[in-house]
Formats: C-alpha cells, structure tokens, sequence
C-alpha cells in the first residue's frame, strides 16, 4: 500500500516558505541527506501485516481530536500472556513494570497500555484494569482478581492543550474499541499525538503516529509481530534503504535537514528540547513459548529496531520502553535469538508504518506532505 504522494496539499499547508518548492530545492534536498532517491522506491510503502497476526489478542485505540492524544490497548484475552520488558530512555514514564522482572512472582500480564498525556496518562491503564476485572481476568487471590496492566507513556503535551490527556475513561474506551480483525495506523491512539525532529526545536518538527507489523519465520508457524508509537527526538529513516523519511526540517520548513548531520557538523541542540519531551514505546508479541527470562532478552532485542530506524534514539529526552509479549498458542520451544532478531525487525518495519501513515497537523507536517525526490 503506497503512501499518498500529495505534495501539493502538503506545500500549501505546511511549508513556511512561501510559493512552491523549486527545483533547485529539491536537488538541494538530495545533496543534503546524501541519497539517490527514485520514484518508484519501495521506501514509501508500508510493510504488511500487524500485530494481530499472532492471534490471540486483541487492539484498541481511543483518540480525543480535541487535542489529539490518545491510548492504545493490547489485550491478551486468552488467561493472559507471560511478558517481559526493556526500558532504554533516560526519562521513562511507566507502572507495573517491575512485577516483569524475570526474578519476580507475577508470571503473566491480562493487557499492555500505550498512551500519551505523559505521567497523566499513566491514569488510563485504571481504566483498563475495570474492564478487565469486569471480565473476571486477572492475577487470583482466592475469590478475588487483579489485572495485570503494565503500561508506558510518551509525552506529547506540546500539542494543544495540555489540559486534555487520556484518563481511566479513555482506557476503557480503547479496551471497548478492541478488535482482533484490523488496527488503524497513523494518527490514532497512543500516536495521535506523536512527534518526530524535535532535536532543534518543535518549529522543526514533524508528525509521527502508531504503526504496526508481522513477519512469519518461513514454514515454522512462528509469528512475530509489532506496535509502535513513535515520539521521537531523532530522526526516522528507512529500515532497509537507509533513507530518511521525517525528521528535524530546515528553517523554512521546506526539507529534512538530517540531525545526525548536523551534530557532526557542531550544531548546537535546541534550547526548547526538555528530557522527557519524547519518547517511543511499543510492544513486541510471539506466539512461541517463552518465559520471562526469554522474553526479556527479546525485549532488549528489539530495540535494535529502534536504532535501525531512529537517529538519534535513547537519548537523554527519551523514555524509549518495548515490551515482550508470548501468548505461547504455537506450543513450540523456538530460539531466542531467532525470535529476538525477528522482532527488532518488526519493530524497525512498524517504526517505519508509524510515520508513514501519520497525516500532518497544523505546524507538523508529516512525510506525505514534503516532496519526495
């Protein structure tokens, strides 16, 4: 599925410069991010599959247009799914991640809550934890059930009003949105709110989202599958082509200008960048038996998916955060470092469908909406 190519909605919306993008800028464009960049690149399409390949589980969103923000749910309705996590950011937002550690009681988690509204929004997971205790699922204590909820924020109160962030009604909302038939990608959910560039400043920046992908491992049966929403302060390229499709944009707003670039060339990070402004969080699933401990390695894995993708990535204003996930459906002993190496490619690939499918916003363009070159 091709990616729209309107360049000139994009221009006449987003772009500070005045009139259209010359010729001459968009050869400048190419010299600058140092590509070869052809029409026919397979490089703006989205990868396949989603997360809900696994089976298993099930994905809902919940998106408040007033600001946007928003909430994304995985819930694992089957007796749960034994999970693990792997926190990289030096500014994280999250609850219930300790009971993950593979040292500890807890062996399996009812749902996994993405979110925005930073610390705020942490408040949604509450209201997935009504719905699945109305579902009688949860951790057994004699005659009573706790709902295993982890959950990860990134902070995306920079976009309209502060005010409004997911709450206990908007987690419950998304669990009552749930579906195991198909996930809308883009601005939606925990991405609605989501950006990319930001290393010079939110005048720079550019829209992000959700995305999701699946990779099958030949004829084994195994399935490994990815949802991200990408906030971050680095740049986002191609997984595979290298070439770079959001990011920090040029004064006039008109091009990419390549982060990483510019910090080997000595320029100086924005003053408006504060630790925590960020963030990319997500969720890895397999339906291979796994334990903690394994899973904790895939969860470290898989953020190689976030350096293939990201740059820069795990910085000091990020609270990168991936979960692991096995529903264990495939009752096959797989290899770990297989599955590991699998799931940091569908996390590169679902990092990659997150900007892709974002649609821009006043004052954040996404990728469709600068000319491709």
């Amino acid at each position: 599925m091709a990616v729209n190519d309107d360049g000139e909605f994009g221009r006449r919306q987003f772009l500070n410069s005045a009139g259209s993008v010359a010729a001459a800028s968009v050869a400048a464009s190419a010299s600058l991010l140092g590509r070869d960049y052809t029409h026919d690149d397979r490089s703006w399409e989205l990868s396949p599959g989603s997360i809900l390949d696994v089976g298993d589980l099930r994905v809902g969103h919940f998106t408040d247009v007033r600001r946007p923000t928003g909430c994304t749910v995985i819930l694992f309705d089957q007796g749960g799914a034994v999970a693990s996590v792997d926190v990289r950011g030096s500014a994280p937002g999250t609850r219930e991640t300790d009971l993950l550690n593979p040292v500890n009681t807890v062996q399996k988690v009812n749902a996994i809550l993405l979110s925005g509204g930073s610390a705020f929004g942490l408040d949604a997971a509450t209201g997935v934890m009504r719905y699945v205790e109305e579902k009688g699922q949860g951790y057994r204590l004699g005659p009573l059930v706790v709902p295993i909820v982890p959950a990860a924020i990134l902070f995306d109160l920079n976009i309209g009003d502060a005010k409004i962030r997911p709450n206990a009604d908007a987690g419950y909302a998304a669990c009552q949105n749930a579906s195991h038939q198909s996930i809308e990608q883009g601005n939606v959910g925990a991405g609605a709110g989501a950006t990319v560039g930001k290393l010079f400043g939110l005048k720079c920046a550019m829209k992000s989202g959700i995305g999701t992908a699946s990779l099958r491992v030949g004829g084994s049966g195994l399935i490994v599958g990815a949802i991200v929403a990408v906030n971050a302060v680095g740049d986002v390229s191609h997984y595979e082509s290298g070439k770079l499709l959001a990011g920090a944009r040029t004064q006039d707003g008109s091009r990419l200008r390549n982060s990483m670039r510019e910090i080997l060339e000595g320029s100086s990070q924005s003053a408006e960048e504060r630790p925590g402004a960020n963030t990319t969080i997500g969720v890895v699933t397999t339906n291979a038996d796994l334990t903690k401990t394994e899973l904790a390695k895939v969860a470290r894995m898989a953020h190689d998916g976030l350096a293939r993708t990201i740059n820069p990535v795990h910085t000091a204003a990020d609270g990168d955060t991936i979960f692991a996930a096995a529903t264990g459906s495939m009752n096959v002993r797989s290899d770990i470092s297989v599955i590991g190496s699998v799931a940091a490619e569908a996390v590169a690939r679902a990092i990659n469908n997150a900007v892709l499918a974002a649609t821009g916003i006043p004052g954040y363009p996404a990728c469709r909406d600068l000319p491709r070159v």
